[in-house]
């Protein structure tokens, strides 16, 4: 059954929440190697059920990175964070980048400053040797105001420094809703990109969701080149679904110009990171739909 990451994200929002400095050479985003990953949540039924052998068949697969969706109580799957950066290397597998809710409840408006669940969770980003943390949502406490909404780019701000001290980058990941709402007349995705800081905070254009906000890759990608540092390759096909007329489907056999966007990303947006997601698979499994996209993405000259 297809379940949208916009509704498990609603759904988990509020329930989420000695460290490895990374060299600046692996901060520094231009001299980062570029990389290809696949976004765990595209196997979230295997991962629940067994995180170890589903890691394995991925790393058969040929995979050498991935990015976590499953993050609470300090654990990644149910490990704690040295416990699964040494099971993910035992492996021959990576984790560069991963997802993980910044909620109202991590920032502390009287204080200003994030709360110790926050601070713990970039800690453990860095432990298990992450580039960037991503929060893959937007709660709709902070899109009520423009005012309101640009002065929570400052915490947005603010998390970058905080993930900068342990040689990381925080980040964001678009759905379609920064496209189809306005406050005071400005795309929501325009009032997050115009008000921070690129040096800071990265950006992870999902070239899929975009779609059901009325939005294409490559139109934002021109309007704002060099600003996407990270990016969910994913193709889109009619859903049936009135309100989400896409779904994603196997790179290539959908809607999305997916190799010109990610050969756009390549040479003038600013991308390092190329991460498949995949969250509906029309009659094949999950796995299935992973190898396939791993063999056309290589075949596209991307490794």
């Amino acid at each position: 059954m297809y379940t949208s990451r916009r509704n498990f994200l609603k759904k988990t929002a509020l329930a989420l929440a000695g460290t490895t400095v990374l060299s600046n050479e692996i901060f520094a985003a231009k001299k980062t190697k570029e990389l290809l990953g696949v976004q765990l949540y595209s196997i979230r039924d295997d991962m629940k059920k067994d995180p170890l052998g589903s890691l394995k068949q991925l790393a058969e697969m040929g995979y050498k990175n991935v990015e976590h969706a499953n993050y609470g109580n300090r654990k990644f799957y149910g490990y704690a964070a040295s416990e699964f950066k040494k099971l993910l290397g035992d492996l021959g597998l990576k984790m560069p980048s991963g997802h993980t809710v910044m909620s109202k409840k991590h920032w502390d408006e009287d204080r200003k400053d994030f709360t110790d669940e926050w601070k713990m969770t970039v800690e453990d980003a860095a432990i298990v040797g992450q580039q960037f943390v991503i929060s893959p949502w937007l709660d709709d406490y902070y899109r009520k105001s423009y005012d309101g909404l640009k002065q929570y780019m400052e915490v947005f701000n603010k998390c970058g420094e905080l993930c900068k001290k342990s040689g990381m980058k925080f980040g964001y990941h678009n759905h379609d809703f920064e496209f189809s709402e306005k406050l005071n007349g400005v795309k929501v995705f325009d009032i997050i990109l115009q008000n921070t800081d690129p040096s800071l905070v990265a950006q992870q254009l999902d070239i899929g969701n975009l779609y059901n906000g009325g939005a294409k890759a490559l139109d934002v990608m021109q309007q704002y080149p060099d600003r996407f540092e990270s990016m969910h390759v994913k193709d889109e096909i009619k859903s049936g679904n009135e309100k989400e007329p896409y779904e994603s489907t196997v790179l290539g056999k959908g809607i999305v110009p997916v190799k010109e966007v990610i050969d756009l990303g390549r040479k003038s947006g600013g991308t390092i990171h190329f991460i498949i997601e995949q969250e509906s698979y029309q009659g094949k499994t999950p796995m299935e739909c992973m190898k396939e996209d791993l063999a056309i993405m290589k075949k596209w000259g991307y490794k």
